[in-house]
């Protein structure tokens, strides 16, 4: 299989930054990362620099393999990470165009190499539980409702990719805000702080330059775990309910 990529090269956040053009030869059995490790061989052959990209698991769980391939996040396939790409996806003499996240609040590092550190700082603001708990109790101890701990599952399976602030046209980081904020809430534990930590993330999102959501839902049809756009209107809600309870409370 002959392909044309036309891959993003930029050596820094100050950099312009440009499309170069390879030509690659891949097997249909490679992995999208497989065919870029290709490319990197044969670019070092040459004596040239290879394409920076992250990836770390190639398992569809780590969330690093961060591209944007022909326009969309994570590639073609719906609920999919970039490392579970497969080149049979794609036809021989295809032209593939490979571009880094694109959002103010990730800085490009390197080519496709973007820093998604802002997403480290809405966890620290509020992302966690800091209650003491004492001795973990056994599974069955507290009783949660069936559905409330599956849709506190299906928040926390967001693994931070990015891929919602790459598909959104204001780059707005509310689908993975909303997740975090989300998981926490719906369960017990996290019910303590969570109108702190609802306020917290918030204002840290909107202070890392994200863009403010308009519904597109580009976020939820491009998220590899498909979160669902629920958890933004779940926070929305604690948000004007937190904000209108401490207002009473002054």
């Amino acid at each position: 299989m002959k392909l044309t990529l036309k891959v993003w090269r930029q050596k820094n956040a100050q950099d312009k930054g440009h499309f170069d053009t390879f030509k690659v030869e891949a097997h249909e059995h490679m992995s999208f990362l497989e065919m870029m490790d290709v490319l990197n061989e044969s670019l070092i052959a040459e004596g040239k620099e290879p394409v920076a990209f992250e990836h770390d698991c190639r398992e569809g769980i780590c969330g690093t393999c961060n591209m944007v391939i022909n326009g969309r996040p994570h590639g073609p396939m719906q609920g999919t990470t970039t490392c579970q790409i497969h080149m049979r996806h794609y036809n021989d003499g295809d032209t593939i165009v490979i571009e880094p996240w694109r959002a103010k609040a990730f800085p490009v590092i390197k080519d496709l190499v973007v820093d998604r550190t802002a997403f480290d700082r809405i966890i620290q603001s509020g992302g966690y539980i800091s209650i003491n708990t004492g001795q973990a109790q056994d599974a069955n101890a507290i009783p949660i409702e069936k559905d409330t701990a599956a849709r506190a599952m299906d928040a926390a399976e967001c693994i931070g990719c990015g891929a919602c602030v790459a598909a959104c046209p204001n780059a707005s980081a509310m689908l993975f805000t909303s997740a975090k904020v989300s998981h926490l809430a719906l369960m017990p534990q996290g019910r303590v702080e969570h109108s702190r930590r609802v306020q917290a993330m918030i204002k840290q999102m909107d202070e890392e330059g994200f863009g403010m959501c308009s519904n597109v839902g580009a976020c939820e049809a491009e998220c590899p775990k498909e979160i669902s756009i629920d958890n933004i209107a779940r926070m929305n809600r604690s948000y004007v309910a937190s904000v209108l309870a401490s207002e009473k409370a002054v």
